[in-house]
């Protein structure tokens, strides 16, 4: 097995949201986000838990900073909070927090580390949801206000762009399954948000293009290849379905591929395109963004709402309870490196919840996700050997916080967090990392 060598500029970076991190719900003029409406719904997260505190790093991200320096990272990818510098969604900026993110990238550059913004982490301006969220087209028109308020007043000091994180989640978990904010269950209503999340992305691009700005931009997905749990045909055109629904609606139209008719044939939908919209959203991008966690297998179920199921897999699972399958990110990427054309990527996510436990000497002994790390890194270092133009990766997450609709029981951090007290502690993972960023990856041989 070889050693864990990586090249000189390859980017190793950790990784936040600002709803899950930052907390101070109610700081220095931020208005309310769908997620803040969301936790106050009776059973729609753990124990009724929100971020309205998370691990309040709005107040510590020196300390934080320091932290991610100590371990060797070169890069932070942090969300910025669209209710934090529109508090409406659309109409007037407000300083603070425009001021909060000077402040944030300025320490990060005095740090020697590079900034990483994403535009929209699902902190969605409650007063845009009013109007009918991203299933209305004025969503993605307010966001590229919104977009444009970022790049002119940040642009100086981001280094990376990334429009959205995981429209996936947006549009599915937010409006078909209901188990993200807004908490809708609608078809059309998804379909809907679908292309109006493709369309912010677009009329993001188009403005950044059009201001000369010169740091990359791009968008993270969360692809989701499922492999056919056998080799029946059925099981085979389940897959091809799934991949279709659940990532080619928003792949495709990025790279000029319009969307697969087997998703609107098979489920009677459309979505909602006006004339001009497929060229807007098809935008040059300088690189896109790969969050992945694992593969699931998928067989075809008559009696499901899709015409497919997931499916048993015999390989060890999380604290999430999905598989870790390491060599489900080297086919997603394969297939992505033909489908891009070789354009640039970053593992923009790739992380291990567990069930971690604080030791009386302040050491957290993680081996289960030393090992996912370990294995997904070698999967890394497989793609950089097949000349994948693979530039960095960003582990999740830099601390343990706020897991959505899991509230604060699930620990995906490198870093735990006493909740009760806000303390810090590296775990063992994050020595491991550590290493591996210093050029000791050999030390696992």
């Amino acid at each position: 097995m070889g050693c864990l060598e990586f090249p000189e500029d390859f980017v190793w970076g950790c990784a936040t949201s600002s709803y899950q991190v930052e907390g101070a719900v109610d700081a220095d003029g931020r208005g309310t986000s769908i997620w803040d409406t969301f936790c106050k719904i009776p059973g729609a997260v753990y124990a009724g838990e929100s971020g309205s505190v998370a691990v309040d790093q709005y107040h510590r991200y020196v300390e934080d900073i320091d932290l991610m320096r100590s371990l060797g990272f070169r890069s932070y990818r942090f969300s910025i909070a669209w209710p934090r510098i529109i508090p409406d969604g659309r109409g007037g900026v407000n300083d603070k927090g425009i001021a909060y993110y000077r402040n944030l990238c300025e320490a990060l550059h005095r740090a020697g580390m590079t900034a990483v913004a994403t535009l929209y982490h699902w902190d969605l301006p409650q007063s845009l949801e009013d109007e009918g969220g991203w299933t209305v087209r004025s969503t993605a028109e307010a966001f590229g206000r919104y977009a444009e308020v970022c790049f002119d007043m940040l642009g100086d000091v981001v280094d990376q762009w990334i429009t959205l994180n995981e429209p996936f989640c947006s549009a599915y978990l937010g409006y078909l399954h209901g188990i993200h904010a807004p908490g809708k269950k609608d078809l059309s209503s998804a379909m809907n948000a679908v292309h109006h999340l493709n369309l912010a992305h677009g009329i993001a691009v188009k403005a950044y293009r059009s201001k000369g700005l010169s740091a990359p931009i791009g968008i993270t997905w969360n692809p989701q290849a499922p492999r056919p749990a056998t080799l029946d045909p059925d099981d085979l055109q389940a897959a091809k379905f799934a991949r279709a629904f659940e990532t080619e609606v928003f792949i495709n139209p990025v790279f000029g591929l319009g969307y697969p008719e087997v998703v609107t044939d098979a489920l009677g939908v459309s979505f909602p395109v006006v004339l001009g919209d497929m060229e807007l959203i098809s935008q040059k991008i300088d690189f896109y963004g790969v969050n992945y966690y694992h593969e699931w297998p998928v067989a075809r179920d008559a009696n499901s709402r899709f015409g497919y199921r997931t499916m048993p897999t015999w390989q060890e699972t999380q604290d999430m309870g999905w598989p870790i399958v390491p060599q489900g990110l080297r086919r997603i990427i394969l297939w992505l490196d033909e489908l891009s054309g070789k354009l640039p990527v970053y593992i923009t996510e790739n992380g291990c919840a567990c069930e971690d436990r604080l030791e009386p000497d302040g050491r957290i002994h993680d081996e289960q996700r030393i090992s996912y790390f370990e294995r997904h890194f070698r999967v890394c270092k497989d793609l950089l050997d097949s000349e994948v133009p693979l530039k960095g990766y960003f582990a999740w997450s830099l601390l343990d916080n706020f897991e959505w609709n899991y509230g604060y029981s699930k620990r995906f951090g490198i870093v735990y967090v006493d909740y009760a007290t806000l303390r810090r502690f590296p775990k063992d993972s994050a020595y491991f990392i550590r290493d591996v960023i210093a050029g000791y990856g050999d030390c696992t041989c």
